[in-house]
């Protein structure tokens, strides 16, 4: 199986490298020339453009940062971008967090190339990509998804089907990152609030992420709220906001009201007011002790 693979950003590029290790042939694409040097160094086979990274490809996966990247990648340009240099059958695994409305678009471009469209947007930080163990969200034609099945087994830990509409899978990435989001925010205040009197953030943390709250989103986000470890970023808080930001309009798409959406949407708004949206997104914390006038978390 002949894979092309666009967007080897923070999960991309460990992406891709397991599927290399696991024999797949692979033609890779990136905006920065850094990350397609290091893979080609480890065999695959690097790709000028989009579309000579997707040309010949029995499956071209997208990994790539918003709507409007995965447009202009996949979309756009000589011969209509990637997707038009795909031969007719082929499939397209796109993998981003992207939008409802971007995940019917691609739906109706690839229908209309004679390609076959499957949304597989995934659950995990790096060191979970890393280690092959996402969790894979997958939505699309059933005989489809059982096609790219050996992919996702290399790149997850499980793949969840949630669906015949790809934007089945894209409003379950948008909910999951939407409660992500949520705790980050509420470990942010309730440290904020034992700080508030006396009693050290990073204690309070390392207690309700170990006696209450022990799962990858807490122990993991809670962890870099109480070192106050933002960088490198596993997950930038911009596309956080980002994500946020989708989840609201899907809300608002099916009549779901979101109270608590619009209080995490203007918390990311002030916490990229103040230049934070290149930092992991537990620098949502920040937002918190500002606004308790307090100094960074006490250790």
């Amino acid at each position: 199986m002949n894979i092309g693979f666009l967007g080897l950003g923070t999960m991309g590029a460990p992406m891709a490298r397991n599927l290399l290790k696991a024999g797949f042939a692979l033609r890779v694409w990136n905006r920065s020339r850094g990350p397609v040097d290091a893979l080609a160094a480890d065999g695959a086979t690097p790709g000028a453009t989009p579309a000579d990274a997707a040309r010949g490809a029995d499956v071209l996966i997208a990994m790539l940062a918003d709507d409007d990247t995965s447009r202009t990648v996949l979309c756009e340009g000589a011969g209509g971008g990637a997707l038009g240099a795909l031969p007719r059958g082929a499939i397209v695994v796109n993998m981003a967090t992207v939008s409802l409305e971007f995940a019917r678009e691609m739906l109706a471009q690839c229908e209309s190339l004679g390609l076959r469209y499957v949304a597989a947007p995934v659950l995990g930080r790096v060191n979970v990509a890393e280690a092959g163990n996402l969790n894979i969200l997958a939505a699309g034609e059933t005989a489809v998804i059982d096609t790219v099945q050996p992919i996702f087994d290399v790149l997850g830990q499980r793949t969840w089907r949630f669906g015949d509409s790809p934007e089945q899978a894209n409003v379950v990435k948008l909910a999951a990152n939407f409660m992500i989001a949520s705790a980050i925010e509420s470990m942010s205040e309730a440290a904020a609030l034992a700080q508030g009197h006396g009693v050290a953030g990073a204690d309070f943390l390392d207690m309700i992420t170990t006696a209450v709250f022990a799962t990858p989103a807490y122990t993991g986000y809670g962890a870099a709220i109480a070192k106050e470890v933002f960088e490198p970023a596993g997950f930038k808080l911009v596309l956080g906001a980002k994500d946020v930001r989708l989840a609201l309009l899907a809300g608002e798409a099916a009549n779901v009201p979101m109270p608590f959406g619009t209080v995490l949407r203007d918390n990311h708004l002030d916490s990229l007011a103040h230049g934070e949206g290149q930092l992991d997104w537990a620098a949502l914390s920040r937002v918190a002790l500002r606004r308790a006038g307090l100094p960074k978390a006490k250790s």
